[in-house]
Parts: structure tokens; sequence; C-alpha cells
């Protein structure tokens, strides 16, 4: 995994969001036809976005479509290396330039770059294929035949039928930049905090790099600086901080790391990276950050919002954090699949705790699950590589709602827990299963998820029901695992606008009710380390007869970001007042 793109002394970032071309090829002959060297009868389409919400005939299409746009590079030094950087296409996307294949990626959440050589010329066409279908083997996936076995037997009903409860999206959801590399250039950097005596730390910085070539190293970090001098590829370095400004939910200072290499008086290259210095672990059934205990409390998300889909769009994410903070929440998990890397600039910057999830939603253990552990193992590796470096990312979930109920499933995770601790063990890993004590690879996760929606799809319309079963199956995990448990979902529909007194199911009081019933519980349990509501807002879902309008309507808040009775709730048990003005953005 590259560095992230940026600007700098020895570095060029140009952007290529706005209008693309765009066509659609519903009977996949594109390539065949010759559309690698530029579409025939391409239509405006805007990048980043879903395609889905742009046209009235692309709302259920899943298949091939194809972009294009021009590529204008200025002249470039010589030797320098020139990178194409897509921040997510789902689900795979194949590259062109002037016609000339540039390759390929899987996966659809996690960037994908490509080297451009030295093809690029001025007035270039760039074509990129972006095919959203998905199949039996792809993670997520879709299609797989129906079994007993696998819980969710009744997502073979729901259109369009995929492996989870949420819309497909397709298109180019993210950024697309080209940077202007140096010859010799930095590739990663990996930094690690350790505590130190009282009140000092240790920086742990690996260096990683394009070649061999011999050269200087210099760092400088919290007004200290380090030089050494580097003769292999990679290399690690150790800064020592007495009473630095630590990352923490009340202050999430940020530091700028600056490397360099220097080639006697010449710099080579430049890169400056956002630090947070602060340590997370498990002790005592706690999860403590920075040595002090903290309690998760907010929501699972989406990334969805009207027109856009799932396309970044900033607007929308600095509002959603406002929100966030106004009900008093501090954390949230990236259900279910890696968010955007400019999501968690502002998770970085504002103190708010992420637990970040790969794109194993629906996992299933029939034919070629060894293709799929594969799969797991690539995407586990790029979130981690691609997030690594975050301070506001504190556990890794490397599975949601598993169906588990296989004899493949306990190794198979038992493989994929080795390979993320091998490549982080400075976090917890979880796995959010619906199972509870059943869930057999839970032994293999230092943190237990549990998803549970008693009192809605179970006991409905009984909530004190609903909550004794959660009470007794909470305590039966513990008791049976002997590890922190997190309640990662809960919630009940509410389509906003309607009311019930009593609370009847679909109103806006019973879902405010559940969440209250809810909280009581487990707040009283030592072992739950937190509660994540299920959801932030509400999202675009697959056609069923309980998806009303399309729309999961579990949010707290609507999907154009208005309150329902239950964020009213959630803020005054996590703020302690009623006040309905938002509180500012910035942190004091």
């Amino acid at each position: 995994m590259s560095l992230r793109p940026q600007s700098s002394a020895a570095r060029v970032l140009f952007t290529l969001d706005g209008p693309w071309q765009f066509q659609p090829d519903p009977d996949d002959v594109g390539e065949a036809a010759g559309w690698t060297g530029g579409l025939p009868a391409p239509r405006p389409i805007a990048v980043p976005a879903s395609w889905n919400e742009q046209y009235g005939d692309l709302v259920h299409f899943f298949g091939a479509g194809w972009y294009q746009t021009r590529l204008d590079l200025p002249p470039r030094a010589p030797n320098s290396v020139a990178q194409l950087h897509i921040g997510s296409a789902f689900y795979r996307c194949d590259v062109w330039l002037d016609g000339e294949y540039l390759g390929g990626a899987e996966g659809g959440y996690l960037p994908a770059i490509f080297a451009l050589g030295e093809r690029a010329r001025p007035g270039s066409r760039l074509v990129v294929r972006v095919d959203g279908r998905l199949s039996p083997t792809t993670v997520p996936s879709a299609g797989q035949p129906s079994d007993p076995r696998d819980v969710f037997a009744s997502f073979d009903q729901q259109f369009p039928r995929v492996g989870f409860d949420f819309f497909p999206y397709c298109g180019i959801h993210r950024p697309v930049r080209v940077t202007v590399l140096p010859e010799h250039h930095l590739t990663d950097l990996t930094v690690v905090t350790d505590p130190e005596g009282s009140d000092g730390v240790r920086v742990r910085v690996r260096v990683e790099r394009s070649d061999a070539r011999p050269c200087t190293l210099r760092l400088s970090l919290c007004g200290q600086e380090l030089t050494m001098a580097l003769a292999r590829q990679h290399d690690e370095a150790t800064i020592g901080l007495t009473a630095p400004r630590l990352w923490s939910l009340e202050t999430p200072t940020l530091h700028d790391l600056r490397a360099e290499l220097w080639d006697g008086p010449h710099l080579l290259d430049s890169y400056q990276l956002p630090v947070g210095l602060r340590w997370v672990e498990l002790r005592d059934g706690l999860l403590l950050l920075n040595g002090r205990p903290v309690r998760l409390r907010g929501f699972g998300k989406h990334e969805d919002f009207p027109i856009s889909g799932r396309g970044l769009v900033q607007a929308v994410n600095v509002r959603d954090f406002d929100l966030l903070r106004w009900c008093g929440a501090n954390s949230f998990r990236t259900t279910h699949y890696p968010y955007s890397e400019e999501l968690l600039d502002l998770a970085d910057q504002l103190g708010v705790l992420v637990i970040g999830e790969t794109p194993a939603v629906g996992l299933w253990f029939g034919e070629g699950w060894e293709r799929r552990l594969e799969r797991c193992q690539e995407l586990t590796a790029g979130l981690i590589a691609r997030d690594k470096n975050r301070p506001s990312v504190i556990i890794w979930s490397l599975a949601n709602e598993p169906m588990s109920d296989r004899p493949a499933a306990e190794p198979f995770f038992a493989r994929l827990f080795a390979c993320a601790r091998a490549l982080d063990p400075t976090r917890p890993l979880m796995l959010v299963s619906w199972r509870g004590v059943e869930e057999a690879a839970y032994a293999h996760a230092d943190i237990l998820g549990l998803n549970r929606y008693a009192g809605w799809y179970s006991e409905q319309g009984q909530i004190e029901r609903g909550v004794a079963r959660l009470k007794a199956e909470l305590s039966a995990i513990h008791a049976h695992y002997g590890k922190p448990v997190m309640l990662t979902e809960f919630g009940a529909e509410a389509i906003p606008g309607l009311h019930a007194a009593p609370p009847e199911m679909f109103s806006e009081e019973y879902q405010a009710a559940l969440i209250a019933a809810y909280l009581d519980t487990t707040e009283a349990l030592p072992f739950v380390i937190g509660e994540h509501v299920w959801n932030f807002a509400d999202f675009r879902a697959n056609q069923h007869t309980t998806r009303v309008g399309g729309l999961n309507h579990k949010g707290v808040f609507t999907r154009d970001r208005r309150p329902k009775l239950g964020a009213h709730l959630l803020r005054k048990r996590w703020r302690g007042d009623t006040d309905g003005s938002p509180p500012t953005l910035l942190p004091a």
C-alpha cells in the first residue's frame, strides 16, 4: 500500500474529480467492441458518486459501467513516477490509458493504485470499467445457493438478491487522483506509540522506500529531530518524547511527523503524516485508552445519502460528526466496510473513536470458502495498511454476522485472526456475530460483538421480554468466553412522524423506548464495554416486505439527517440535557 497521495516539496497532486463521461454496458460487450480506447455514446456523470441515483434507468443496474475522462499532466521531471489512485470503485475496476491496459483491482472499498509510467501525455484518455456484479466467490457475496444452515435465507426474496441488508451501490465512490513522485521516494510509514515511564512515550517509526539507494533520513516530531543513514529499503527509528500532548477523546491532538529523504544537500522526497500519540489495550476486562477506561457509545453507520448514494460528500461527513457530538456519542463502527479516508480525517481531528470493519459481511462457508478466506485476508491486510496510523481507529472488526453454522467457519476465522494479529499486534480484534454463545469463532477474538434485536425481530412488540432475553444472552456469552462483550447492534425501525401511545412497533416512541430499555440493561453489566445503536441514519436497503419505501428505518435520524425521538433520547442520556441546539463542531 502506497502512502496516501499528498502535495509536498517533492510531490505533486492532481484531482480528477468532477464530471466524467459514462456508458452502461448491460450486455458486457464493451471490451470486445473497443471501448477501452473511448466510449461510443457516453453521457455525463458525477465522480465521485454512485451511478444508481444519478439516472433513473440505472437505479437497479449492477453490471459493468464504463467511465472516461481527459488526463492532462504537465511536463514531469525526468525519472519521476506517476500513479493513479482510485479511492473506491465498487466492485471491480479495470483501467486503460489511451487504450493500453494498466491493471485491475477487486474489492470496492479500498484504494486501487496504478502506475502510469511514461504513457500519459497531454490529452490522454483515461477509461475505467467498473463492474458491480457480485457472486458467491466475492466478498461481500451474492447469489449463493440457499441452505437451511444459513440464517439469512429470507434474503433470497429481496431485490436485488445479495447476501447483506443494504443497497449494493455501484460506481466510483471516492476521489480519483494522480500523484507525481520523485524517482527515489518513501512508500510507507508505520507509527506506533508505546508508553515509557510515568509521562513519556516512545514513538517507533518504520520507514519503507522505493529502493535501497544510500541516503539520509530526517524525521521531525514534536520539536525532536532524528537523522540516520539508510542503506536498506526499510528501516526503523525511535523517537523518545517527554510529557507530550496525547491524543484522547477530550484533546484529540495531532502532531505532524515529517519524513524526508536527502542525498547530501539535495532533497529526494518529503512526506508529512498527522500522528496522534495514544495507545490502546484490554486489561481486566476493560478497554483502555492511554491507560484510562473508556466506554464506547455511538452507532453503526452507512455511507449513504440521497442522490450521491455511497459517493463521498464532504458536507455530509461534517454534518454527521456534528450530529454525533450533538447526541453525545464518542464512537462508531464502519459497518460493513472501510469508510472514506476523508471521513476518518474528521474522526482523527475531532476525537471520535472508530471500529474499522472489513467488507466481510454475511460470510458464508459453503463451497469455495478457501477462496473467500484468501479475499478476506487480502482485504484485512489492505484495511490495516490504509488505516494503521490513525489514532481514531482503535479496534479491527474482521467480520459482521457470518453464517457460521458450518464446520469450515471456525478454522476459517482461526487463520483470519492470526493474519490480522501478525499485521497489527497493537489493536484488539473483534468479531461481530448474531449467534451469541454458539459462535465458536469468538474463541479467536479479543472483543465479542453481539448484534441483537430482541423486541424487534423476536419478542415483537414486547420490549420487557426482549431485554430479559438480552441480559441472559450477554451473561451467558461472558460466562462462557470470559472476554469483554460489546453490544454492536440493537434498535427498531421508526417511520418518521409515526406516533403511538402506548408505544407500538414502527412508531418513534417504540424505537426510543427500546433503546432506553437496552441501555438500562447493558449499562448495569460490568463486562459490557459499550453499545452502538443500529443505525445512525435511515439508509437505502433492498426491496423487501420489511423495508418501507426501500429504506431501513432503524436510524435515529432520517436519511436527510432530521432527528427522531430516539436521537433526543440518546442526547438526554449521553449528554445529560435536552437542549436542542447543536454543539460547536470543533473541540475546545
